[in-house]
């Protein structure tokens, strides 16, 4: 078997979380300087270990504060791991937040270059790629617009079409699917289906999980940093759901 396109070997990731209650920045400040400041780690993550193989789509849902996205910060390279390892092989395309790799200031068109090289792409190559990009988005007509003023539809549209212009070895999806309207999603959806189908290998972070069981051959269940169950999607959604319910009822 060839090497997995995503490796997460035993990665725990740690917060420092001061301690210290300064009423005002200033009052912090002098605390810091005076090393008064006292922190406590909050473990995001403990002991996460997976592999995604070429092709394959990987599912990882939880409640809000499992520690999803800060996996997929650490998988994206973004976070460091306290503990474990991570290694992705291929080119990446990172969609872990809305919008996210756009440059406020910059317009569409500058942001359409800027963050394609970001991601590993010719400059030269995204100028020519301007028009399709801007098209696939529909916001041709708002290239000159700085994207300050873009809404956050208009953005996820933007960074969506921008990471998904060319098909890369990885792509890492964190709730950008659940933005926009019902056209932009089921425009999403298709691209990412084609990419699949192309052989992307997909790791994704969502709440939909009927989205989870349309795409998905496998998931992992994350609560407060810990894995809770690993396997096939439908069993693990089906599990996380009947733990939601039960919750509910209990409360």
């Amino acid at each position: 078997m060839t090497e997995p396109h995503i490796s997460v070997s035993g990665v725990s990731l740690a917060y420092r979380m001061s301690r210290n209650r300064a009423g005002t920045f200033k009052e912090y400040a002098i605390s810091l300087m005076r090393r008064q400041v006292e922190y406590e780690e909050f473990w995001a993550l403990n002991d996460v270990s997976f592999d995604v193989h070429e092709g394959e789509v990987f599912a990882v849902v939880g409640p809000n504060g499992a520690g999803k996205s800060t996996l997929m910060k650490a998988v994206a390279g973004i976070l460091p791991p306290t503990k474990g390892r991570v290694v992705v092989r291929g080119t990446v395309s990172p969609l872990i937040e809305v919008g996210g790799g756009l440059n406020d200031e910059l317009t569409g068109r500058e942001n359409i270059v800027v963050y394609g090289t970001m991601l590993g792409r010719d400059p030269d190559e995204m100028r020519e790629r301007v028009d399709q990009v801007a098209g696939w988005a529909g916001l041709r007509q708002f290239l000159t617009v700085p994207v300050r003023s873009y809404s956050t539809g208009m953005r996820a549209r933007l960074a969506f079409s921008i990471a998904t212009d060319l098909r890369p070895d990885v792509l890492l999806v964190d709730e950008i699917l659940s933005v926009g309207d019902e056209d932009f999603r089921l425009k999403s959806f298709k691209r990412i289906r084609g990419m699949i189908d192309a052989g992307t290998t997909v790791l994704l972070v969502s709440h939909q999980l009927k989205q989870v069981e349309d795409l998905a051959t496998r998931a992992m269940w994350l609560d407060h940093g810990n894995v809770k169950l690993f396997g096939d999607a439908a069993e693990v959604v089906d599990a996380y759901t009947e733990h939601v319910k039960a919750t509910r009822e209990q409360n």
